[in-house]
């Protein structure tokens, strides 16, 4: 099941995509923590399975984020052995984590701004993992995979000078507003066979920069999820971005960073795309 929200900045609309390709009205508030904690998904299934949800004109609506208001953007750095070697960074032994602000999380079709003072600003295409049940001291990978309520596409915007030449933590690369569009859909984890078995890809002004795939994560899905629920508690709504394949500027000759005017094309199996313009702040 594809979930989505529609509608001016502060005023999407939740509603569900059918099989036709049409957006209906899911008759619930929002999309959010709240929405998964509650078995939302089990009541718009059956609803949609019934043909009682109404269908949405939504011709000309902007495609918001497909989930309001994460309490938290949890990151997975390095997570791809070629990602890694591109940064000039060893294979790590446990996963790489950081936060990023949930504040950053755009649609997947909005403007994605240069921060002032940038000099670096770079891309990464990203499965990201959507918590739909609260998860603590998790036991096993099947518990881990109990807690996915689904998947969408991330782009990890990152401004690598911010990140890893102004000292500190990787956070203020990462927490730049606009620095993680995310959509178009929700797609619930049922309908997400394999996790393991995704490619993801990435343009800029239609030139292909990333081309990969989930198999190659040194750490998959549930080892993530149950990694990270030993040291925080995910809760329903959270954010899981889990690391980018190679051909990053960064990694790239000449690190052909981004500017104003550039455009940004991402897509993961299954998943849906993503497209956006690059801006000044």
């Amino acid at each position: 099941m594809k979930l989505l929200r529609v509608g001016p900045v502060g005023q999407e609309r939740p509603v569900v995509m059918d099989g036709a390709g049409n957006l209906r009205d899911i008759g619930e508030p929002e999309i959010d923590g709240a929405f998964l904690a509650s078995g939302g998904v089990a009541r718009v299934r059956d609803a949609l399975e019934r043909d009682a949800l109404p269908v949405v004109d939504a011709e000309g609506l902007r495609i918001g984020a497909p989930i309001a208001r994460p309490g938290k953007i949890v990151c997975i750095g390095l997570n791809y052995s070629d990602h890694a070697a591109e940064s000039g960074q060893d294979v790590p032994a446990e996963p790489v984590v950081f936060m990023k602000a949930a504040n950053t999380m755009v649609g997947p079709y909005d403007e994605v701004l240069v921060p002032r003072g940038s000099v670096k600003t770079d891309w990464e295409v990203e499965l990201a993992i959507v918590i739909g049940q609260e998860a603590r001291y998790l036991g096993s990978r099947e518990e881990a995979l109990g807690v996915i309520a689904g998947y969408a596409i991330s782009n990890d915007v990152s401004e690598r000078e911010f990140q890893l030449e102004r000292g500190g933590q990787w956070d203020k690369g990462k927490s730049c507003e606009t620095f993680n569009p995310l959509g178009p859909w929700l797609v619930t984890a049922d309908e997400v066979a394999d996790p393991q078995s995704l490619a993801l890809r990435l343009w800029v002004n239609g030139e292909a920069r990333q081309d990969g795939d989930t198999k190659n994560m040194i750490f998959d899905v549930a080892e993530i999820v149950r990694y990270l629920s030993q040291f925080m508690v995910l809760e329903p709504g959270d954010v899981i971005n889990t690391g980018t394949p190679a051909g990053v500027a960064m990694g790239m000759p000449g690190q052909p960073y981004l500017r104003a005017g550039d455009v940004m094309e991402l897509e993961i199996a299954g998943l849906g795309r993503q497209r956006q313009t690059v801006g000044q702040a």
